[in-house]
């Protein structure tokens, strides 16, 4: 369980093809601090660390994982979000994330702002019913607020802050991103379905 809240932003190191798998080996400064078999969230993408070096650490992304997520786009030297699993007893700055990324969806609009930058980004349109207007929403493991939602558009607004410490500053329109939509709009829309 992820907050949405990033921790750092790490580089891809190396993209290895195994199969149907690829690993990524990522440069980030909190290798050290990881542990074999742990969660981290990758630009939202929950994906267990398998190896451990002095400054990188090595993490395998299945077929379905890729086919899901915009993982099998990274390239050496992408930089990507970071966030390690939420630890009880910590504050839940962002919101519910489960780091299950439900689709990719790809920026449509980038406007730059005095002083905030503004995001539209296009969904498939299925997921509609799980975007609200000011509901929360996960892009690329960062947790924010939907607004203009539309029956396939939304649109966010990223303070300088998040700008500056995420990888929001690399997306540019055409830009594919992961999106997980909120855990509790998917329970709640489950539960009518199996109710009607």
């Amino acid at each position: 369980m992820f907050t949405g809240i990033i921790e750092t932003v790490a580089t891809v190191k190396e993209v290895k093809q195994d199969g149907s798998n690829i690993h990524f080996t990522i440069e980030s400064s909190l290798a050290d601090q990881l542990k074999i078999d742990q969660s981290v969230a990758h630009n939202g993408v929950c994906l267990t660390v398998v190896s451990i070096s002095e400054n990188a650490y090595t993490v395998t992304a299945v077929a379905e994982t890729l086919a899901k997520t915009n993982l099998g786009t990274w390239h050496t030297g992408d930089k990507i979000n970071l966030e390690r699993a939420l630890k009880l007893g910590d504050r839940l700055d962002g919101h519910f994330v489960q780091g299950h990324v439900d689709a990719t969806g790809t920026c449509v609009e980038k406007q730059t702002l005095q002083g905030s930058w503004l995001y539209r980004f296009r969904f498939p349109g299925k997921y509609a019913a799980l975007v609200i207007e000011k509901g929360s929403i996960c892009i690329n493991g960062v947790s924010l607020t939907a607004f203009n939602v539309g029956p396939d558009e939304l649109t966010v607004t990223i303070i300088p802050y998040t700008y500056t410490h995420t990888s929001f500053n690399v997306i540019e329109k055409d830009t594919v991103v992961n999106l997980e939509f909120d855990v509790l709009g998917k329970y709640l829309l489950r539960s009518r379905e199996l109710n009607s």
